[in-house]
């Protein structure tokens, strides 16, 4: 991994153990401590976004929810009463 455009620095502060951990992993795998945890890093956080943007549904969610977009219940007197306020008809 090139260092040319990084300008930014993450510090952290580790244990002993989790250091040792992490330089054994980086011999093991040939990269330099920088490299590893950039990499490792990044992949974790976009890992997190992704989990936080993507809806899981399980086989019975997905179920309900298409019968429910295929057969939506009438609208409410409340929502029909709501509608007329914003849009000023039914």
């Amino acid at each position: 991994m090139s260092s040319a455009g990084k300008t930014e620095r993450l510090e952290a502060r580790l244990t002993v153990t989790q250091k040792e951990l992490i330089q054994q992993a980086c011999r093991l795998s040939g990269r330099s401590v920088t490299d590893f945890v950039t990499a490792t890093l990044v992949a974790a956080a976009q890992e997190a976004i992704r989990e936080h943007q993507v809806l899981s549904l399980t086989l019975r969610e997905s179920e309900q929810l298409a019968a429910a977009l295929a057969q939506p219940p009438e609208p409410t007197a409340a929502l029909r009463e709501a509608w007329a306020r914003r849009f000023g008809h039914p």
